[in-house]
Order: structure tokens, then sequence, then C-alpha cells
């Protein structure tokens, strides 16, 4: 099943880099002199889309130019365009105009993914680890711009972090987090705490994700089972694969489980079964029309056959319910 990215806005280098870009600004690079951003969450696919871009590119050339940085080792490493490289590279040309601007790592990695988030459809995956790679860069790089500061510019005397209770360290280190999200989403259009259920993901099975992926589990259930043991994870993947489905009650009565850890595969399958709801009984009853003909001539009507069933109810309720 493939799957269906959500699509995006996507920008221009020119939104991106926060200026005109000029013709001239623009260098020919060979292709095998660049490399991919190191653990790039964005997946390069050869799809029709991906086919459709070769072809646009062996018509016209690469239009939008890809951006890089240059590396230690005199060649570069790719922070927007790994999809148009990969696509020039199916065209067979050998080198792609590249706009070449130094940058930090975080620096790096907030371009990368505030460029590969406007892209026209993302998979919540891809969501969930770039996400999470803005986050890490932007409070690494706030720790180093003031290592003695708390998100709201309080200052910490020296050593004084250290000193305090581990409840208060806890404390600050979740405003930290609150706040980093919050500039996250800023940029993505999204709150804080989606952001952050959106990282939560990146601590599900693999397996399970390409699931979320699939749409076969959603976002909010996925994040429930994303607190759970690996191996239950990996347990109730088995589950929906075996199944074809997962419910919502399921989830949360594993996740009551005062000890989990006691839980095996078999206890496992045996509450989750147990969680599933139970059909209502309506006291309703259908017969089919195939095990009514053998009791009716084909000449009854539905009527004929109603006002049968209701005399034999008559007499049957009479016989049974005699003083």
């Amino acid at each position: 099943m493939t799957a269906k990215r959500e699509k995006v806005h996507f920008e221009s280098v020119e939104e991106l880099l926060g200026a005109p870009v000029a013709k001239d600004a623009t260098s020919e690079i060979r292709i095998d002199q660049i490399f991919p951003f190191e653990n790039h969450p964005f997946k390069v696919l050869d799809d029709d889309r991906m086919q459709e871009l070769v072809e646009s590119i062996r018509q016209h050339g690469v239009l939008v130019p890809v951006l890089v940085r240059p590396d230690d080792e005199g060649t570069y490493e790719m922070i927007s365009g790994h999809r148009r490289m990969h696509a020039a590279k199916l065209a067979g040309l050998t080198t792609i105009p590249a706009i070449i601007k130094p940058m930090t790592d975080d620096e790096a990695t907030i371009a990368m993914v505030d460029a590969n988030m406007q892209r026209e459809e993302i998979l919540p995956s891809e969501r969930a680890f770039s996400l999470k790679m803005k986050m890490d860069a932007m409070r690494w790089q706030g720790a180093r711009k003031d290592i003695t500061s708390r998100p709201g510019g309080e200052k910490f005397r020296t050593g004084e972090n250290e000193k305090q209770p581990i409840t208060s360290r806890h404390k600050v280190e979740k405003s930290r987090d609150a706040w980093s999200s919050e500039e996250v989403g800023k940029d993505a259009g999204m709150g804080g705490r989606q952001v952050l259920r959106y990282i939560r993901l990146t601590e599900l099975d693999p397996r399970l994700l390409e699931f979320v992926d699939q749409k076969r589990i959603a976002i909010a259930l996925a994040v429930e089972i994303s607190y759970l043991d690996r191996q239950i994870q990996g347990w109730i993947y088995e589950y929906v694969k075996d199944n074809g489905f997962l419910k919502k009650e399921q989830i949360l009565a594993v996740r009551a489980v005062d000890h989990p850890e006691q839980l095996t595969q078999f206890t496992l399958i045996q509450l989750m079964n147990d969680a599933l709801p139970k059909p209502k009984d309506t006291g309703r009853v259908t017969f089919s029309g195939a095990k009514l003909n053998q009791f009716f001539p084909p000449h009854f009507s539905g009527q004929q056959r109603k006002e049968v069933i209701l005399k034999l109810l008559q007499e049957w309720s009479a016989e049974n319910h005699q003083d």
C-alpha cells in the first residue's frame, strides 16, 4: 500500500534564503561532488512524480537551483534539492545549478528542515524526524548562545543549575522543550503541543511508523503506542499485521497495565482481544430468504410468511406460558 503524503505549500529558494537569488549567484557544480545531508529524514522515491520531474529536467533543465554548503573535503553537502539532484542524475546530467552558502551544523539542519518541510507532500514519519532534528538544533544553538540562560532569559549563576534539586532541573528542561517546540511550530504553522506529538512518533517501532504513513494507524493512536516498550510495540505490529485492525480501546488497556514488563505476547493478545468493544444485542432476529424458502411454498409472499411466523409464535407462547 502506497503511503499518501500530506500536501503543504512549496516555497522558492528566494523565500528560503530570505532574499532574491541573482542568476550569477549560482554555480554549476558536478553532481558527484555533492553528498546527501547526514541522517536526511525525507524519502526520495522513484515514483510517478519523480518520473515527471525527470522528463521536465530533460526538456528544460533544472530551473530551481539546489542549496548546498561547502564541507572540509572540498566537496559539498546538500541542504535543499535531494529530489532535483536525483532526477538530474536519472536525466543524465553531470552538473547541477547550485547556491553555495557556508553554514554551521545547526544552521544547516534548520535550513534543511525548513526547505524540505515546504515540499508539496510530506509523510508523518518525515515530519516527525525533521521536526525533532530542527528542535534539537535550535536547542543546541540557543544553549551555545548563552549557556547560563534559561529560555526566558533568566540567568543562572555559575554552577547553580547543578546545585538545584533534580525536580527543579526537570522543570527547566521541560520549560526548554516547550519553548523550542513553540519556536519550531511557528515556522511549520503548528502549535508546540502538536510538534511534540509528532516528535513522539520517532519513538515508534519503524514498522508501526510505516503503518502510520500508510494511514493504517492514526497519528493520535500512534502517539499512545510510542510510550510502550519496544518489545510490546513489536507484538502490537504483529497483531495489526495478522488481524488488519487496531482500536483505541486496545492500546488504552495495554497502557493501563500496572506492570507491562510482565506481559508476554500471549497475554498481550488476550488483553487486546478482551478490550474490543462488545457488539450490542438489539434483540433483532433476521432470516435469509434461502433459509425461509425451506419452509414456505414459492408462491407465498413476504406478508404471508410474516403472518404464518407470527401465528406459530403466538401458539408457542401460549403453550410455554401456561400457569
